[in-house]
């Protein structure tokens, strides 16, 4: 058989469906997890510092460096495991403890990240959670501890992964800067499965906050918005006033056209990214199969009260400033045709006044020709009757007589010379 062609990226494209895999935990255990947004200006370009401040870490500990241009990795540091993912706009630390603290939630978890290490970050921490990992127990004693861990008011506790798991967190951040998450696992639970759900918790976490970022960019320029509605509103309400100059009309349009379309162009990408966060939220979410406990609010139910009236509001305003960069668009055809009708029928009555000074110019230039024919003529029968003067006497006439003799002659002769003159000329 012979040899078939590959495609230059047929691995690097079967490869990367199993690029960032899941995870093993067993409990009990704990998760520190770490997610920082990088820069605005390095988004898409090269990101030598993230991968450099990795390097630092695991140097401290004496670990081998990722591969050049690498997107993740994963290795012991220390006692630990650690897991790193590099994101579009943010890079994942994950540090796996295999014990828990003696208390709950203990913040010198956390300082498994050196605190120099964290002031040199090229980033800006999005969120950070500690997740504690322990084994199932009795029901009212799981929902105890629970309830003394967590605002009352804004925990979710669900079944996930057909009861193998029980979740809980408020989503809120505590007296040490974390978010707090808690993961029961049930016996005979695979590590895998639970490495999975404690996966899926960090992501919901950094996904939901970085889609809202989209929100309070919504909230920043709100105002601004409200304002080009006005004055939008405004031009249009002038489309049917005839003491408004169209051109200076048009002209103000086409200001606040330019102003909200860098609008548009500076929140595009946001818009984008916070719909694709939401999307993996929910699916997040969906995936571990959530199942009510003891009466409780499920991690979707949280969401759909907290967290998607903001996307709403987000989704409502992208829609606001697309229609009204339609309305503007409207206002704008329909302004220059008011322009054009107006300066239409400046030009017809232009051409109606060219056509009245022609015709004067026609009557003026038929005088002048008629005078000119009187004055030639005048001139040339003056001329004329030097040369036939002499002529009088032997044919026996007056020189009145000879003179109205070749008048008419000489006229017509003048006149039909200028005719011919005029036709050449035309």
């Amino acid at each position: 058989m012979p040899p078939i062609d590959d495609h230059p990226l047929r691995y690097k494209l079967a490869n990367e469906l199993h690029a960032r895999p899941f995870p093993t935990l067993e409990a009990p255990a704990t998760a520190v997890f770490l997610a920082l947004r990088t820069s605005v200006d390095v988004i898409g370009q090269s990101r030598d510092a993230e991968l450099a401040h990795l390097q630092d870490l695991l140097d401290r500990f004496g670990a081998h460096h990722p591969q050049p241009g690498a997107t993740h990795f994963s290795c012991d540091i220390g006692r630990h495991r650690l897991k790193w993912e590099m994101h579009a706009e943010f890079v994942t630390f994950t540090v796996f403890i295999d014990r828990l603290s003696t208390r709950p939630f203990d913040p010198a978890d956390f300082e498994v990240f050196p605190e120099d290490w964290l002031e040199a970050a090229p980033g800006k921490r999005i969120t950070s959670a500690l997740i504690r990992v322990d084994r199932m127990r009795d029901a009212d004693k799981t929902h105890e501890e629970l309830a003394s861990w967590f605002v009352p008011e804004s925990i979710a506790m669900s079944h996930v992964l057909d009861q193998s798991c029980l979740v809980a967190t408020d989503f809120r951040i505590d007296a040490a800067g974390h978010q707090r998450m808690a993961l029961f696992v049930s016996d005979g639970t695979g590590q895998r499965r639970v490495g999975r759900v404690v996966q899926r918790l960090c992501e919901i976490e950094t996904y939901k906050s970085m889609s809202m970022l989209g929100y309070f960019r919504v909230k920043s320029f709100a105002p601004k918005l409200g304002q080009l509605e006005a004055e939008v509103a405004d031009l249009m309400g002038h489309l049917r006033s005839s003491d408004e100059n169209p051109d200076q009309t048009l002209e103000r349009l086409l200001d606040l056209s330019g102003e909200l379309e860098k609008l548009i162009a500076d929140t595009s990408f946001r818009f984008g990214a916070t719909e694709a966060y939401e999307a993996i939220v929910h699916q997040r979410i969906t995936v571990l199969r959530e199942e009510r406990f003891m009466g409780r609010q499920t991690l979707g139910e949280f969401m759909s009260r907290r967290y998607d009236p903001a996307m709403r509001t987000v989704t409502s305003t992208k829609s606001r400033m697309m229609s009204l960069a339609d309305r503007a668009g409207r206002a704008g055809q329909l302004l220059r045709t008011k322009v054009e009708v107006a300066r239409s029928a400046q030009n017809q009555s232009l051409l109606e006044s060219m056509d009245r000074r022609a015709d004067l110019a026609l009557r003026l230039q038929e005088t002048v020709e008629g005078l000119s024919v009187v004055a030639i003529s005048y001139y040339a029968v003056s001329l004329a009757g030097y040369l036939v003067y002499p002529l009088a006497g032997p044919l026996g006439v007056s020189k009145g007589i000879m003179t109205a003799a070749i008048t008419l002659p000489v006229v017509l002769t003048v006149w039909w010379l200028v005719r011919r003159i005029k036709s050449r000329m035309q």
